[in-house]
């Protein structure tokens, strides 16, 4: 790291091992929200319904108002539509979430992608990518598609 980097950074250098900083729950928010989205566009046919229960699950999930999940719906939007690929997004996930919290995030996947009657392969395609990046393990990957299904 050489002059640039002190200047952007203010002069502040974080050690080289130290670990980033942890994200905000606003971003794990947002990352979610990503998620969804990717999950309803997979099939290239976004339903209504799947729109309904993004807003829903974004909302339940982190108890948050309707204006609150409009925003973080908008914002996630645009980060979909300028992102190349889904670690980002898994990433953040990933970092802040427990094991529970995660297979809880697979099931809310899953109900998007059924919410408008069927699974599409690319749905479910784009589901265990990410059940894979989250680290959530076979057992509680199937546990959450069969809640999202009852």
């Amino acid at each position: 790291m050489g002059w640039i980097s002190d200047l952007v950074s203010g002069g502040r250098r974080r050690p080289e091992h130290a670990p980033p900083p942890p994200p905000s729950p606003r971003d794990v928010q947002i990352a979610t929200a990503v998620l969804l989205l990717e999950v309803s566009a997979a099939d290239h046919d976004v339903d209504e319904r799947e729109r309904r229960e993004i807003v829903r699950s974004i909302e339940s999930a982190f108890a948050l108002s309707a204006d609150e999940t409009a925003e973080i719906v908008r914002i996630a939007g645009q980060r979909s539509s300028e992102a190349v690929s889904l670690y980002e997004f898994t990433r953040l996930v990933d970092r802040s979430l427990s094991r529970e919290h995660k297979a809880t995030i697979i099931e809310l996947l899953f109900r998007v992608a059924y919410a408008d009657g069927w699974l599409a392969g690319e749905e479910e395609q784009v589901i265990r990518k990410v059940a894979t990046l989250l680290h959530v393990e076979h057992p509680a990957f199937i546990a959450a598609k069969l809640r999202a299904q009852g």
